[in-house]
């Protein structure tokens, strides 16, 4: 049950995805555009109603070049580039700049053709990735991104004795969340044993304990509370936010089995006055398998070390006892880079009802969707509510 209280002061009015998956005929502002626009359409707003604008952008001047591309002059904007949780503290700005009257309907979008990108980077022999500041100390060590999740997903086996079966069983309910979802790269059923028996990326990861690499993009509009109910579409309110960030450096991570993701969670809960117990959908960042029983013990659905077996037993699937990343989540839907958009989208149709054949049953009332940037660095926790929810 939502608790009582005053009324949330701000709305998701509008979510869409761009086209996602394989999309080899388009740039990342053609996917920027096109979310975009289906967002605004959701809404019922023009994009000369649009006064605020957030986007990690495009090219020189983000997110200057892609306002440009989608016709907006907003006098609001927020470039602000946490990785993967970009788009939860992205949500939190926006509530709060539309609190304050310096923005009154903010447009939130992503697009990105990484999948596209990459296989042009493999034809020409162009895989080098900047090595500066602080994280090239760590370079000649084979620290790279998988091998850093690797690292703590080896340290969480170790002192909680969490199994690699388990870890796996995320990979295998994603995959049959994603069964619903006709726009999910990857929908072929998996066992436990296939995902353990892919061939390794970086010690006990398997190439199935990893998230793909897709093109897409996606959008949200957000309102202020005066508004929400008089648009086109039924609003989702923000209920609770929280960020938090936490090292760059492996060797500065205060705890390998510990995220930041305490804190954003503690405050997201306590501003919306909830609970975990009080959550019926969770979208969780799903980059390594690793990465979500991590996170439900960071939030508080299981005490610490308690993950793996938290997500085992089928809890985690469309009609489990809590259905998480109900689209197919990173490792089998989509994922073109920064996925924090994607949870948020997901949260809003499952929220609405309007889910099809990936609806949860009883349509849920409060959601959770939860980003996770850069190599466990960054994390932000957002609460939503159906507009039923409220009366």
């Amino acid at each position: 049950m939502v608790a009582p209280g005053p009324h949330p002061r701000a709305a998701i009015v509008g979510a869409a995805l761009s086209e996602v998956g394989r999309v080899d005929d388009v740039s990342a502002f053609d996917l920027h555009h096109q979310a975009a626009a289906r967002a605004l359409a959701d809404a019922g707003l023009s994009h000369t109603e649009v006064d605020g604008f957030a986007s990690v952008g495009t090219g020189l001047l983000q997110p200057i070049e892609v306002a440009e591309h989608l016709g907006l002059r907003p006098t609001w904007v927020d470039s602000t580039a946490v990785g993967g949780a970009t788009w939860e503290v992205m949500l939190e700005h926006a509530v709060a700049a539309i609190h304050a009257g310096h923005a009154s309907v903010v447009l939130l979008v992503y697009g990105s053709t990484a999948r596209a990108d990459i296989k042009r980077r493999l034809r020409t022999g162009d895989l080098a990735l900047s090595s500066s500041g602080p994280t090239q100390y760590e370079v000649p060590y084979g620290h790279t991104l998988i091998a850093k999740h690797a690292m703590v997903a080896r340290r969480h086996v170790h002192e909680h004795g969490t199994t690699l079966e388990q870890l796996a069983e995320v990979a295998v309910q994603a995959r049959a969340n994603a069964a619903h979802n006709p726009d999910a790269m990857y929908r072929d059923p998996l066992t436990v044993d296939e995902v353990n028996a892919a061939p390794m990326i970086a010690d006990p990861l398997t190439k199935l304990h990893c998230c793909i690499r897709s093109d897409g993009g996606g959008a949200v509009v957000v309102v202020g509370a005066d508004r929400a109910r008089d648009l086109a579409a039924e609003p989702v309110w923000v209920l609770g936010t929280g960020t938090a960030i936490s090292h760059t450096s492996m060797s500065q991570m205060p705890d390998l089995t510990r995220l930041p993701a305490e804190r954003s969670g503690a405050l997201a809960f306590g501003r919306a006055g909830l609970t975990p117990a009080d959550v019926d959908v969770c979208q969780v960042y799903d980059a390594f398998t690793i990465v979500v029983p991590m996170t439900f013990e960071a939030l508080g659905f299981c005490a610490p070390g308690e993950g793996g077996a938290f997500v085992s037993g089928g809890r985690l699937l469309r009609d489990g006892a809590l259905p998480t990343n109900t689209d197919g989540g990173g490792l089998s839907a989509c994922h073109p880079g920064m996925r924090g958009i994607f949870l948020l989208v997901e949260a809003v149709a499952q929220l609405r009802g309007s889910a099809g054949e990936r609806q949860v049953p009883g349509t849920p009332k409060v959601a959770l969707a939860h980003g996770t940037g850069g190599w466990l660095s960054s994390a932000a926790t957002v609460l939503l509510g159906a507009d039923r929810a409220f009366g």
